[in-house]
């Protein structure tokens, strides 16, 4: 298909067989990074780690990458700090699989959502100085506007932004993350409404807390530019139950999905010692 920057995103048309590499989302261990964002929940004795820790332990796993998720990055953050992540992330055979900010697109106030849009504009700087192909951006809420009017902002905003990442290489993954995309529904009208081909979505497995979530997630999946695997799915009205890995792998193959699985584990047993035997399950159903 002839590059065209001004078509709408819509599902991908990938050549050749499925093809998938795995990663770990560096939230999967959001209790222990040096720096964060949002407040930590750990042992007073338990280990601390930064990003470079990170990297050499998704290398030590034998992970073909890592996603640096924004919120663990120093808060004072230039150009000398990214270029030694991505020298280290070289020096372990670690791709950097992408990143992850928070924002919101639906803000009534549009100063608010213009803060918005730089930053993350900001974060596709940072991408690129990293080698970073993909960024998880979230919608938000409706935040007591009509829904009609929150799908423009969001998409507005997303088109601007697709703008900037565009002309830098960078992919952004709308996330089914709550909000106005809290199912596959409105998250497909907005995804298929921006002018961009560097719009996809950042297909998370655990998010859809619909009537049938495996479903929702193959109707997504064709449009997916990343996935974060979670270990556990939650159909309406439900407790949270463990996920069908396979089905799940299942149906990214069905898809024709070439690309990054960032496993992003939420699951409540000790992440250090779980995720070692979910990243070796996974190891083996993605080939």
């Amino acid at each position: 298909m002839p590059f065209c920057s001004t078509r709408a995103a819509g599902p991908f048309q990938r050549d050749g067989k499925a093809r998938m590499s795995l990663s770990l989302a560096a939230y999967s261990l959001r209790d222990y990074f040096l720096h964060s964002t949002h407040g930590q929940k750990r042992p007073s004795d338990a280990r601390q780690i930064s990003l470079f820790d990170f990297i050499d332990y998704c290398a030590d796993l034998g992970l073909g990458g890592a996603e640096l998720t924004g919120y663990y990055f120093p808060k004072e953050l230039n150009n000398e700090f990214l270029l030694r992540i991505k020298r280290h992330a070289f020096l372990r055979g670690i791709e950097i699989s992408g990143t992850a900010v928070g924002n919101r697109f639906t803000d009534a106030d549009p100063e608010k959502r213009n803060q918005e849009v730089a930053h993350v504009k900001q974060w596709v700087d940072h991408a690129a100085v990293m080698g970073a192909p993909h960024i998880r951006v979230f919608a938000g809420g409706q935040g007591g506007l009509a829904i009609k009017q929150a799908r423009h902002f969001c998409i507005e905003a997303l088109e601007e932004c697709c703008d900037y990442a565009g002309k830098k290489g960078v992919f952004l993954g709308m996330e089914n993350h709550g909000g106005i995309v809290a199912e596959a529904g409105g998250l497909l009208e907005i995804v298929r409404a921006v002018k961009s081909p560097w719009l996809g979505i950042n297909l998370d497995t655990g998010n859809f807390i619909t009537d049938d979530p495996y479903g929702d997630i193959a109707r997504c999946a064709p449009y997916a530019v990343n996935v974060q695997l979670k270990v556990e799915v939650r159909p309406r009205g439900q407790a949270k139950i463990p996920a069908n890995l396979e089905r799940l792998v299942n149906i990214l193959r069905k898809a024709n999905y070439q690309g990054y699985v960032a496993l992003e584990y939420e699951a409540s047993p000790d992440p250090w010692k779980t995720i070692p035997g979910y990243v070796e399950r996974l190891q083996v159903l993605l080939g």
